[in-house]
């Protein structure tokens, strides 16, 4: 199943609406909490999460973005400001849109606002999954239901071939467990053969 990966617009398109290329750095934040979204942002290459932090410091991870995918794109829908910030896990070059060339372009290209409702909705529904299994206790139904959602960003068309190119602390700031427990779950779940580990790197 060829799931959407949330917006994927071409490039020429969006430098035609007044994109711009911008370089970040590994750690460097493209957007603070408390920021008012003005941009819409595509990111060609890089990694990107959004995150922030509870009032003991402990850092609480929402979602990681990676190649041809968008983030921060329901802000521009609200006069609200961003609940999160908006860093990159490692160099990055992302396309930046301005909010008011954005929204004209969606209205210009109909095709395009209605793969938007669909990319948002995606992401509001398994989100909502996600939600359901975080309210268990037990770590092994939150990493299923982490790992569906990530899952469905992604072609499944091979099956059991997802490569989550995730830290076992990153996995940890998702699911607000210790690391020490996300390791135990997937040594679980590797031995039910829920999940293959090779050289490190975990298989779903």
């Amino acid at each position: 199943m060829k799931t959407i990966s949330c917006m994927n617009i071409d490039e020429e398109v969006l430098y035609s609406y007044g994109g711009e290329l911008k370089q970040y750095k590994k750690g460097e934040i493209i957007y603070r909490e408390g920021d008012y979204a003005v941009y819409y942002f595509q990111i060609l290459k890089g990694k990107v999460k959004l995150n922030n932090y509870d009032s003991e410091g402990k850092e609480l991870i929402h979602n990681i973005f990676g190649e041809k995918q968008s983030f921060g794109d329901s802000m521009l829908f609200l006069d609200k400001f961003y609940p999160m910030d908006a860093t990159c896990i490692i160099p990055s070059e992302i396309i930046r849109v301005p909010k008011d060339q954005f929204l004209k372009l969606i209205k210009v290209e109909p095709k395009l606002s209605l793969e938007m409702n669909a990319c948002l909705s995606q992401r509001l529904y398994f989100k909502a999954i996600m939600l359901q299994n975080m309210a268990s206790l037990n770590p092994t139904s939150r990493l299923t239901g982490l790992l569906n959602y990530l899952k469905s960003y992604h072609d499944d068309s091979c099956g059991s071939c997802f490569h989550v190119e995730l830290t076992r602390q990153q996995i940890a700031n998702l699911l607000g467990l210790r690391v020490e427990t996300v390791i135990r779950a997937l040594k679980k779940m590797e031995k039910e053969g829920n999940i293959t580990i090779e050289n490190r790197k975990l298989i779903y």
